[in-house]
């Protein structure tokens, strides 16, 4: 690999993990900041960064709250305020990621997202405006359980709605939830059906997911995110972003559908391609890093 030790960057008294590619020996203006989904961290583009980093300058982040970045104990919206707590939200992530590119790279950057990074990108494209050249949303998050997708007509999770919400937002619920996820075993199960190929399930995977879970205030972003019932859709955001994007998708992702990245696509004019990526799941990036690589190589050098 060709990562450079992570460093780190103060932002709003938080400590923010961060690592970049080396530099090519070539003279590059392009920049490239990846952003991890949820529960990953800056490591789970350990078959990308050094691939992009080859081409342009290619930085990963820790959002905060995962990884090795700061981990402020979750706020939700009905607690009053106390020190060292924040109100995890999409907010937050994108007002991070745009102040990241803003005074680290300070320059244009392309911005690619996994899972709930691609929604992270989608609202720091929107803070950073001309400054955004275009966005790769790798299985973006279509946040099924917020409250602006319900439909009336599901009876029954109206009814559950209401206590489901009681209960992931007390802390013993949440941490006991957290708990049980937070092992190699469990993780290993997750991961075969995110990745239904197969490949690259490794213990090195395990291990990045597994590592950051065991920190001290680890649950606290698990509680604040599976609290969010009432934020950011990617569609209430395409329209708010100028800059062209391309979905990429794992054709077998049994969280995130392709009918709906299909829909997006062919309704909202900024979308430039959907490239679908056979056999792949949710991470398409980890699972079948080639492919995607390639796909993120074409889109950059022909919308740049």
């Amino acid at each position: 690999m060709h990562f450079i030790n992570s460093k780190n960057w103060k932002w709003r008294d938080w400590d923010i993990s961060w690592s970049s590619s080396k530099q090519s020996s070539k003279n590059i203006d392009l920049n490239i900041l990846l952003i991890h989904g949820f529960g990953a961290s800056k490591r789970h583009w350990r078959h990308n960064q050094d691939f992009l980093g080859n081409s342009y300058n290619c930085y990963s982040i820790d959002l905060l709250g995962f990884g090795e970045s700061s981990q402020p104990r979750a706020l939700l919206d009905y607690e009053s305020y106390k020190e060292n707590h924040v109100k995890y939200s999409f907010d937050l992530w994108g007002s991070q990621i745009a102040s990241f590119c803003n005074e680290v790279i300070n320059a244009p950057v392309y911005l690619v997202g996994n899972s709930i990074g691609g929604v992270v990108s989608l609202k720091a494209a929107e803070i950073l405006k001309e400054n955004c050249n275009g966005l790769v949303l790798i299985d973006c998050a279509q946040r099924t359980m917020d409250d602006k997708r319900l439909k009336r007509s599901n009876v029954i999770m109206n009814l559950l709605r209401p206590v489901i919400k009681t209960l992931v937002s007390k802390r013993i619920i949440s941490n006991t939830l957290f708990e049980r996820a937070a092992n190699p075993t469990v993780i290993k199960q997750i991961l075969k059906k995110a990745y239904p190929s197969g490949k690259n399930i490794d213990e090195e995977l395990i291990e990045i997911l597994y590592h950051p879970s065991q920190r001290k205030n680890s649950k606290e972003a698990f509680r604040g995110f599976i609290n969010l019932f009432d934020d950011y859709l990617a569609t209430d955001l395409f329209d708010k972003v100028n800059a062209p994007i391309q979905l990429i998708w794992g054709e077998k992702d049994p969280w995130e559908s392709v009918v709906e990245a299909k829909f997006w696509k062919d309704n909202y004019k900024n979308i430039k391609r959907l490239d679908i990526i056979k056999e792949a799941g949710h991470c398409p990036h980890d699972e079948n890093p080639e492919e995607t690589n390639n796909l993120i190589y074409q889109f950059i050098q022909d919308t740049k």
